[in-house]
């Protein structure tokens, strides 16, 4: 069985830099951090002084997020991505390759998850044809791709796609998934966020029946995927690699865990992603959460 590999290569971009029928998106988000601060803003500053050729801007953050919603990064409704993805000159189509910067702070890990946070809604709109960039724009750079700071024009596209709402999970998918034995939920953060050793949320643990997989430890030195008798080693005990159960990816704001889900589509599962995560789990005291040492 041949499964999809979300996954291009700088080579394989390079190669296909200037076909009519690709559309290459940059997703960064860049960060800034001070002892007493830590915020994140779209990449577009960044993006207008060098991208790939060709490149257009997807701001994430303010754009492609609903700003109205109560939790930070809500997906945009179906008919609004449509919209969004029309005016990037997006058809049925075309083929998508989407890249970030990296993450979002000095890492020893290269998991692009702003890029498969975008990668994850194209899919939930039904696009098939759609990759993250390997080791996205630092991997580009280090293999000396082009760079410019020309911004691209394109025609409006005819996008339609079709919403896939079993790769969406909510609140309530989740309350219910910790008492069906037939659901796993992955917490995809770090060991110490999932031990609440961090206190980087306003209530420390992870949901009740957790398994754990970090999702910085889902890709090699390039950006690219572990093989996949490697991949299979590291999700072998969560449970998620078993057809008949359903996944549900979450971690603190529906980004890492949409890397966990790239990474699960690879091996031939289709992992739902719990879009509000912590952010939204939380913020309820009536949503449990539990330490290790309370298992």
């Amino acid at each position: 069985m041949t499964f999809y590999h979300p996954i291009v290569t700088t080579d394989w971009l390079l190669e296909h830099l200037d076909d009519d029928n690709v559309r290459i998106l940059d997703a960064s988000v860049l960060a800034e951090e001070t002892p007493d601060e830590f915020r994140i803003h779209p990449g577009a500053d960044a993006y207008q002084e060098e991208h790939i050729p060709g490149a257009f801007f997807a701001d994430l953050l303010t754009v492609f997020s609903d700003t109205k919603a109560s939790v930070p990064l809500t997906a945009v409704s179906h008919e609004t991505f449509v919209t969004l993805a029309r005016g990037l000159g997006i058809h049925d189509d075309t083929t998508v390759v989407i890249y970030d910067r990296g993450p979002l702070v000095n890492a020893s890990f290269t998991a692009s998850d702003w890029a498969s946070r975008l990668w994850w809604q194209f899919r939930l709109a039904g696009h098939e044809d759609v990759y993250v960039l390997a080791g996205g724009l630092p991997q580009w750079k280090k293999q000396a791709g082009p760079l410019t700071d020309e911004i691209p024009l394109a025609a409006a596209g005819t996008f339609t796609g079709s919403h896939r709402p079993e790769l969406l999970a909510d609140i309530n998918d989740v309350r219910r998934a910790m008492h069906d034995d037939q659901t796993v939920i992955m917490n995809c953060l770090s060991l110490e966020d999932f031990r609440g050793e961090s206190g980087r949320y306003p209530r420390k643990g992870h949901i009740p029946g957790s398994t754990h997989v970090f999702f910085g430890d889902l890709s090699r030195e390039d950006g690219t995927l572990p093989l996949p008798e490697r991949l299979h080693e590291q999700f072998r005990e969560s449970g998620v690699l078993d057809a008949d159960k359903r996944v549900i990816t979450y971690c603190g704001g529906g980004v890492a865990a949409t890397w966990n889900a790239l990474v699960l589509t690879s091996l031939g599962r289709e992992p739902a992603v719990y879009d509000g995560s912590l952010m939204e789990w939380t913020s309820d005291d009536a949503n449990p959460l539990t330490l290790p040492e309370d298992s």
